[in-house]
């Protein structure tokens, strides 16, 4: 089954009916700025939570665009869509309705690291996401720019020094009135683009940034600390311009596999499914990116870019000499354009046509859209609760880009958590908070809030330390019934059937439990069948965490050559670590950007290095005038 999906009439007669309820009303529980994947999350979980709620955004018509690249999910990604569908959210329900390439990334790997992921069709997606929004019961929608926040004195029994009562339109219209606002401006935060040497004010190529007023009211009304990001998208290319004989050919899979916990097939059918093709650079678009440096002023910016999917200037300028990717995805089923993910770019459109032209698949290729680059601003996320309300304001929470983070699929979790809190602050019920232990978006809003950033944010598999047990297809047996019983955000038809799902589960697994066979013998009796033994690994990997935070103290010597460690570490950890050489284990797990499983690493790395040594030193003359009692890396015991 798929889950149904609401007639678009009936949503533009809701459309036409909500916004004409709305010159007479002017108070709302929740207010939500901002109608992308955070905003759209945030307005229907709000709704669901029982809030009265205003969504505002500047365009109707762009609510639910996909701005850059059209997919969803991925490692780590995929993981937070399945999460934010088992709290009943919207993203997975429209990936399903508008996919058409459908794969499970890292399938050669265990399950806890599997990424869902979907190609989009980008009018889908949108007509979706809208339909959902627009027949929500309690949600109107309204089109407008935000001028600033309405400001007031703290309630005196609630930490904080400022209270958010409401918005200001730009437009003049009468301030409208809430108990709580949601922020989710993405990149349209005093944004600008950029194309080559011109620069211009927005947040997305044919629309206006937010109002100045905004970030005024952030920095020098609430006393908020800001910083400076900057992202970018690659230019759209013409498909019929492309020789994709050049190019490798990567199909779908031949079962697609639903995000949403609701639904048993996706809308697409399996051989309605679009390829993806792989191709690559050549030294020649290296050479053009090297000679264009000086008409590029994006790329000489300070602010700080995305680390995960960098433009083909900083790739090229970060790791010269090599051969980067590029793959071509459609736009969509009717779609005449592809879409180069690997080739964000900033240079001037006649650059950038030379530039793609100098890789083979696209040596006729011809532009229908440039890439450009944008900067915003954001809010540093350690000024968040973990309810993801800013601590010095009550009744105000953030969510998206404006926290420090990029994708979709994170914007989309934050903004569900940020709803839910919303309207839980509205109607006077307590604040709620995901665990780590429980959930990505736990790990998320976690490493937001606690570390902060100092790049844009995104989610892989490594920053969760409990990934065996937050599998992509579990999430809604450890979520789903939680945010029925204690957060309010789920649907009783969505409880029922995970009720259903974990009742029939624990029986099959008693009925299990009662068979005691090897692994070997399992695999003789089910031929054919992949499994996973699971358990042990979760409860080893329990013991490694507790391990890691009673060894803290462990001595890493100073002169340790972090980039020629044999152990799994990434290139970002690398550098972190070699860059401050933190002088303990604990140390090192509290930098930004460390994540628990490196940290888990280097700790059996160090053990292990500390037993060979020892064994040597047995053999040694006394050590202690060269500081045997310090613990450093060739101790075993602390």
């Amino acid at each position: 089954m798929l889950a149904k999906k609401t007639p678009l009439l009936q949503s533009f007669r809701s459309l036409v009916f909500r916004h004409a309820s709305h010159l007479s009303r002017q108070q709302y529980d929740v207010i939500v700025v901002g109608g992308g994947h955070a905003g759209t999350e945030a307005a229907a979980a709000a709704a669901r939570v029982g809030a009265e709620t205003l969504l505002v955004t500047q365009k109707k018509n762009t609510i639910g665009a996909l701005s850059c690249n059209p997919s969803l999910g991925g490692i780590g990604k995929g993981q937070l869509v399945k999460e934010v569908d088992a709290l009943d959210g919207l993203c997975g329900r429209a990936g399903d309705w508008a996919g058409i390439h459908f794969s499970i990334l890292n399938r050669s790997k265990g399950p806890a690291v599997w990424g869902p992921r979907a190609q989009l069709d980008r009018q889908r997606y949108r007509e979706f996401i809208q339909s959902e929004l627009l027949s929500t019961p309690r949600l109107t929608v309204l089109e407008g720019s935000v001028e600033e926040l309405l400001v007031t004195e703290p309630n005196p029994e609630e930490p904080g020094q400022h209270r958010v009562k409401g918005i200001c339109l730009a437009n003049g219209n009468h301030p409208i009135s809430a108990s709580s606002v949601v922020l989710t401006t993405g990149t349209f935060l005093s944004g600008s683009l950029f194309v080559g040497q011109t620069t211009s004010p927005g947040g997305r190529i044919g629309d206006a940034p937010s109002s100045p007023g905004l970030s005024q009211t952030l920095r020098e009304r609430l006393g908020l600390r800001t910083g400076r990001l900057r992202t970018g998208t690659p230019p759209r290319i013409v498909k019929d311009s492309v020789d994709l004989s050049e190019a490798q050919l990567h199909p779908p899979d031949s079962h697609p596999t639903p995000f949403s916990f609701l639904n048993t097939h996706t809308h697409c059918k399996p051989e309605e499914q679009l390829p993806c093709y792989l191709t690559f650079t050549t030294p020649g678009v290296e050479r053009v990116v090297r000679e264009s440096l000086h008409l590029n002023c994006h790329i000489q910016q300070d602010a700080k870019g995305p680390r995960y999917c960098p433009s083909i200037e900083s790739r090229v300028l970060r790791f010269p000499g090599r051969r980067h990717q590029v793959w071509l995805e459609p736009e969509g089923m009717a779609s005449d354009l592809l879409y180069p993910q690997g080739l964000s770019m900033t240079m001037p459109p006649d650059v950038q046509l030379r530039l793609i032209r100098e890789i083979p698949a696209m040596h006729r290729a011809e532009i229908h859209t440039p890439g450009y680059g944008v900067q915003y601003d954001f809010v540093c996320p350690t000024q968040l609760s973990p309810a993801l309300q800013v601590k010095s304001t009550q009744g105000l929470f953030l969510a998206g880009q404006i926290n420090g983070t990029t994708g979709y699929e994170e914007a989309a979790a934050q903004g569900l958590w940020a709803g839910v809190n919303a309207a839980r602050w509205a109607l006077s019920m307590p604040l709620v908070a995901l665990s780590r232990t429980e959930s990505y978006i736990g790990v998320l809003i976690d490493d937001l809030v606690s570390r902060g950033i100092t790049e844009p944010y995104r989610m892989f598999t490594s920053r969760a330390e409990y990934r065996t047990s937050l599998r992509p297809d579990n999430a809604d047996l450890r979520l789903t019934l939680k945010g029925f019983e204690e957060v309010g955000c789920v649907s009783s038809l969505r409880y029922q059937k995970a009720v259903r799902v974990r009742d029939k589960l624990q029986e099959a697994l008693a009925a299990l439990e009662a068979i005691a066979l090897s692994s070997a013998k399992w695999r003789k009796k089910l031929p054919g069948i992949h499994m996973t033994v699971y358990k042990s690994h979760c409860d080893l990997q329990k013991k490694e965490i507790e391990r890691v935070q009673k060894e803290e103290n462990m001595c890493l010597s100073p002169d340790l050559d972090y980039f020629s460690l044999p152990i799994s570490l990434s290139e970002e950890v690398r550098e972190i670590l070699d860059r401050v050489r933190p002088s303990t284990l604990g140390a090192a797990s509290r930098l930004q950007g460390i994540t628990p499983a490196a940290v888990i690493n280097l700790l059996h790395y160090v053990k292990y290095t500390g037993q060979k040594e020892r064994g040597i030193h047995r053999n040694q003359p006394n050590q202690k005038e060269q500081g045997e009692e310090q613990r450093c890396l060739h101790c075993e015991e602390f």
